[in-house]
């Protein structure tokens, strides 16, 4: 449906081309300080820069208009709007199907009542709102010294640096438009992005997100294990095709010894030698940094000449992607990674420490 979490909640709501797409958070603890600024900050992570990215660019002048007063949650529904000013509806005739969207699956799901401008429901503009509202759970986690971090592990067949010190390598993330550890092979994976823009195809990647800070006890066994809730929330982002924690599938060319992750005390405190299990164990966080991968498919809209089919004249049809896209939209995802992941620790940290816990009342 449209809406995620139990003690924390967020419902998405509006289209592409409609007048206003928009969110409501519900369950947040009174008292959490709501910093517009940083809100602003974080959408700018999310909009179009330059050529690598889509020419539609949104201002995303977001109004709240309920659920805070002065600079501070009140305990009550926090409802975000923001309108849609930069649209061409005309590029999105009726009876067309794009390839690798829902064009066709929404209209076997809703008969045609569906409004297919720009994607409609289903499009990534509606990520807009999930990052604003996602940029208070991520205030929150701040304030209790839990951070994420998120940058773009592969592009293009082109790596990053993984992560080394992972607070200071979080930290500098949140200041990026283009979020790479390593300098050079930013460039090089501009490069690459800009190459398939100019053959009107593009580009997909894999994101890296780190969580520190989050204390061992919270999650769930089995079904509401830490893992499952946020793989539930991540892949109802769009372009968002797998999801890995810890080494992944890479537990698969490793041995137990190598796989596990030794226990130790030191200074009364228990800690791990190694972090293969990507900060999770039966469902339920160990007190390691949280690890996982997010991969990103390549923008489905492109200009090379694909086979596809007319809705209305039910005819088959050579068709080229019309309207604005991005080459790539990895970079752009980061910032919605993070917003989801922080709305996620957000649910489960309330329903394990109770409503109160986040704003430290």
């Amino acid at each position: 449906m449209n809406s995620f979490g139990t003690a924390v909640k967020l419902t998405l709501f509006g289209e592409s081309h409609g007048e206003e797409i928009g969110a409501v958070l519900e369950g947040l603890a009174p008292g959490l300080t709501v910093d517009e600024d940083f809100i602003c900050h974080q959408l700018s992570l999310r909009r179009p820069h330059g050529a690598i990215s889509t020419p539609r660019v949104e201002s995303d002048d977001f109004r709240i208009v309920s659920g805070v007063y002065q600079g501070k949650t009140t305990g009550s529904p926090v409802c975000i709007l923001i309108p849609n000013a930069d649209t061409h509806s005309a590029d999105y005739p009726l009876g067309m199907v794009r390839p690798g969207h829902a064009d066709y699956t929404a209209q076997c799901k809703y008969h045609g009542f569906q409004d297919p401008r720009g994607g409609g429901h289903f499009s990534g503009r509606l990520t807009a709102p999930l990052v604003a509202a996602g940029a208070i759970a991520v205030s929150a986690l701040q304030e209790n010294d839990i951070y994420i971090g998120t940058h773009i592990r592969e592009l293009a067949g082109l790596e990053d640096r993984p992560f080394e010190d992972l607070v200071a390598d979080a930290d500098m993330l949140g200041e990026m438009m283009f979020p790479v550890l390593d300098e050079k092979i930013a460039e090089r994976m501009k490069e690459e992005i800009l190459a398939a823009a100019e053959d009107g195809d593009s580009v997909g990647g894999t994101l890296e997100t780190v969580v520190t800070g989050v204390p061992a006890g919270v999650g769930e066994p089995w079904f509401d294990s830490v893992e499952s809730v946020l793989a539930h929330a991540l892949f109802g982002v769009p372009a968002v095709k797998g999801i890995e924690f810890g080494e992944g599938f890479g537990f698969a060319r490793m041995r137990g010894s190598e796989a596990n992750d030794p226990l130790r005390i030191d200074g009364g405190k228990v800690t791990h030698l190694s972090n293969h299990s990507g900060g999770i164990n039966g469902g339920i966080t160990n007190g390691m940094p949280i690890l996982f991968r997010s991969v990103i498919r390549p923008t489905p809209t492109i200009s090379v000449p694909q086979s596809s089919i007319n809705l209305r004249t039910l005819e088959n049809e050579v068709q080229k992607g019309t309207g604005r896209h991005d080459p790539a939209i990895v970079h752009r995802a980061r910032v919605v990674v993070d917003s989801v992941t922080a709305l996620v620790l957000c649910d489960l940290l309330t329903q394990r420490y109770g409503t109160d816990f986040l704003a430290q009342i």
